[in-house]
C-alpha cells in the first residue's frame, strides 16, 4: 500500500495522533501544572525517509518518543502560562485543532482521489 498511497498514509497517521494530543491538551486546560504537548510533522518526514528542511542541532532538543510512527511528543512553549503552572492556552489549542482537522480532511480527500483513480484505471469506468 505504501507505493499506492505514498506519504498520505503517514500524514493520516500523524494527523490522527496530533488530534489526540491536541484533544488531551484541551481536556486538561484547567488541570494545575499540566504541560501542553504537540508532535512535529518534520519527524514524520524523517521516519518516511524524506528529508525535512530543518535539522536538530543538539541531542537535548528532542523529547521521548511516545509513538514511533509520529515522532516524539514535545512540550509546547506557552505565550502566557497560567499562575498554576498550566501551559495550555485554550484559544491557541482550538485554532491548532481546527487547522489539524482541515488537514486531516484534505489528506482523506487525497487518499480517496488516489483510490478513485486506481479504481478507474482497473475497471475503466468512474462508477
Amino acid at each position: 500500500m505504501d507505493s499506492i498511497l505514498g506519504i498520505h498514509e503517514a500524514a493520516l497517521a500523524f494527523r490522527a495522533r496530533r488530534m489526540e494530543v491536541l484533544a488531551t491538551n484541551l481536556a486538561n486546560a484547567d488541570t494545575p501544572r499540566f504541560k501542553a504537548r504537540d508532535v512535529e510533522f518534520a519527524d514524520v518526514l524523517r521516519n518516511t525517509g524524506l528529508k525535512p528542511r530543518l535539522e536538530v542541532t543538539a541531542r537535548g532538543h528532542i523529547g521521548a518518543t511516545d509513538d514511533p510512527r509520529t515522532g516524539p511528543l514535545l512540550y509546547r512553549m506557552p505565550y502566557q502560562p497560567a499562575a498554576d503552572g498550566n501551559t495550555v492556552e485554550a484559544e491557541q489549542e482550538l485554532a491548532r485543532f481546527a487547522e489539524n482537522a482541515v488537514a486531516y480532511q484534505a489528506t482523506l480527500r487525497f487518499i480517496g482521489g488516489r483510490i478513485a483513480t486506481l479504481r478507474m484505471a482497473i475497471t475503466g469506468s468512474r462508477a
